[in-house]
Formats: structure tokens, C-alpha cells, sequence
């Protein structure tokens, strides 16, 4: 039944219900640029079982007893680089997502917006969403390539929420878009666009996605698949506007083998061999955050120059690009189809 306005009778007390919520949900970022919200923030990261798969009995003395002694102090340097005076990229730019959507979609849909960890968190959106009168919502991870570590870990918090409450909202999951056609030309009109606002031609583009441990393909996430597929139709869209592109992972952590070529092995290599002028761009990321304001944009940029590289771009991820709000707007109206006309 598609979404329609209440009319209760005279004397019926009031009640909220009948409502359309979308929830869409970012990974997640610290409170602040700190030592300790960035502790708390990773200890919630990574005791999530969808992202270390290593027994909690073996990694959680790893975890508590050195990662979060060691790395906070670290990656609070990072974040303190990228941070704005709205606060952290991530979730300002996820917040200016929902709000555009609520304004594209219109009064019939309340969009709200979640970290997966951190704040605001997916139990508390969902009881605001409910609480609003939403009995049907929609939950939108933004992660165009699936993985059990992205993906399915929302659709578990989610799920938890649901498992404690009386009164349950009907739930439905956008579906990875990493070969929506709508996904691929957005990409491709807002690299276009970018390129052509260069000062100068860049002989390769590396299209950077998040790395996963090798292991994690062996046992079946079509993470790798998704990432190569979107790569491809990505190149055929793009064809010759770019001399060479270069499919890379980035962000590896921990002894394990991860998913290759790594971006910063390539980026030495292209460098090595007498590449000048390179762009990565990071198909995988919805909107900016750490690993591509810090990681590509600063550490990217500063180690292909130190190894002989003259001319770098990091390109800006869809964020609340014209194109990027476009496709995402396409992608919501499918998904909320048959619950509302639009």
C-alpha cells in the first residue's frame, strides 16, 4: 500500500504512524579531532566482528592492550588536518546529503542521517524515525560496493535496534549500486567535470577503492568483484579522457595480506618509471573523509612529489555534487517505489 495521509476520527486519540522514513548511513567519525573521542571511536570500530574477523578471545587483548594505547594519538593528528569549522567532513557532508534528500523528496518521506559508529547512532535514528510516526523505513548505507564490513554491519545494527522493540518499522535495504547506471554516470560526469578544471592532463587515474583483507574474497564477499566491475564500466564511460587508469586498494592495516596492488605501491611505481602528472579519484567513498582528504589528497600528494612526480590531483569524492545528488535521489525514488508515488 503506498503512503496515505491519516484521517482519524474526531475522537480517536492522537497517534503517530503511516509514515515513510529514509535513513541513510555513513560509516562514522570521532566527535571531535582528540585523543580520546578518537580512542572511543575506534574501540567501537574495531570490536566489530564484521571488521576484524579474529576471535575477540585473541584480538581484543590486542585491541585494548596495544591498538588503542598507540594508534589514537595517531590518527587524531590525521583527523585534526581534515576537520572543518562544521565539524568532521564525513558527517557534514552525509547531513547535506539527507537534508537535499529530504528537499528533492518532498513532504511524503522524512530522510534522516546515521554513523554506523559514533553519532548520531542507527538505534537512535531509527526510534526518531519511528517516534515521528515513520512504521516503514527505508535504510540507505551508502556504500556503493557491498562487503560484510561496510554493508552488512548496518543492516546488523539495524537489526539489533529491531530485535528490542514491541512495535517494529517494515525495513527495507538499498541494494549496492556498484553497476547502477545511475551510479556510473554520475561518477563519470563529476570526474569530467574535475579533469576538465585542472591545469593540466594527467597521464594515469588512479581509481583508489578501500582495501579488505585478502581473505575476506576467499570466503566469499563480492567486495573485490564489485570494485573491479564498477572500475570497468566506470573506464568504458570514461574512454579517452584518460591515457591509463590503474584499479588500486588503499588503507591497509595489520600484518595480514590485503587486497592489491596497494595505492601507495602504485603511486611509487608510476612515480619510479617517470609518470609527472597523476589524479586519483576514490569511486568507493559516497563522500570525503579521512582516507581521502588524508590519506590521498595529503599523504598521497606528498609522497608522489618526494619520488618525482610534478602534478597531482586528488579528486573530490560525489559528496553533494549536482551529479552525485542526482544519482542518489534516482536510486532512493526506486526503492521507496510502491510505498510512495512520487
Amino acid at each position: 500500500m503506498t503512503w496515505q495521509e491519516q484521517k482519524l476520527p474526531a475522537d480517536h486519540p492522537p497517534v503517530k504512524s503511516g509514515r515513510i522514513g529514509v535513513l541513510v548511513v555513513n560509516l562514522g567519525t570521532p566527535d571531535a579531532p582528540e585523543k580520546g573521542p578518537v580512542k572511543r571511536y575506534l574501540a567501537e570500530f574495531l570490536s566489530d566482528r564484521r571488521v576484524v574477523e579474529i576471535p575477540a578471545i585473541a584480538w581484543q587483548p590486542i585491541l585494548r592492550g596495544i591498538i588503542l594505547n598507540t594508534r589514537p594519538k595517531k590518527s587524531a593528528h590525521a583527523y585534526s588536518q581534515v576537520w572543518t569549522e562544521e565539524g568532521s567532513p564525513l558527517a557534514v557532508i552525509t547531513r547535506k546529503q539527507a537534508e537535499a534528500m529530504q528537499d528533492r523528496l518532498g513532504d511524503g518521506v522524512m530522510v534522516d542521517w546515521a554513523m554506523r559508529y559514533g553519532k548520531p547512532s542507527i538505534p537512535d535514528q531509527i526510534q526518531k524515525l519511528m517516534d515521528a510516526g515513520c512504521d516503514r523505513i527505508l535504510l540507505a548505507p551508502l556504500y556503493p560496493q557491498y562487503s560484510g564490513a561496510t554493508t552488512a554491519t548496518v543492516v546488523d545494527k539495524a537489526a539489533d535496534k529491531l530485535k528490542a522493540m514491541r512495535w517494529q518499522a517494515s525495513l527495507r535495504t538499498l541494494p549496492p549500486y556498484h553497476d547502477d547506471p545511475a551510479y556510473i554516470d554520475a561518477l563519470a560526469r563529476d570526474l569530467t567535470r574535475q579533469l576538465d578544471a585542472l591545469d593540466f592532463e594527467p597521464e594515469v587515474l588512479l581509481l583508489s577503492f578501500h582495501g579488505m583483507p585478502q581473505r575476506t574474497l576467499e570466503l566469499g564477499d563480492p567486495y573485490h568483484c564489485h570494485c573491479q566491475k564498477t572500475a570497468r564500466l566506470l573506464q568504458e564511460k570514461m574512454s579517452g579522457r584518460v591515457p591509463r587508469y590503474r584499479v588500486t586498494f588503499q588503507s591497509r592495516f595489520g600484518p595480514a595480506k590485503w587486497l592489491e596492488p596497494a595505492t601507495d605501491t602504485v603511486i611509487s611505481e608510476e612515480a619510479a618509471k617517470g609518470t609527472k602528472r597523476l589524479a586519483i579519484a576514490a569511486p568507493g567513498f559516497s563522500a570525503d573523509c579521512l582516507e581521502t582528504l588524508e590519506e590521498l589528497a595529503i599523504q598521497g600528494r606528498e609522497q608522489f612529489e618526494e619520488e618525482g612526480g610534478e602534478k597531482f590531483a586528488a579528486l573530490s569524492c560525489l559528496n553533494t555534487s549536482d551529479a552525485g545528488l542526482d544519482m542518489l535521489e534516482t536510486i532512493l525514488k526506486r526503492e521507496l517505489s510502491g510505498w510512495i508515488n512520487f
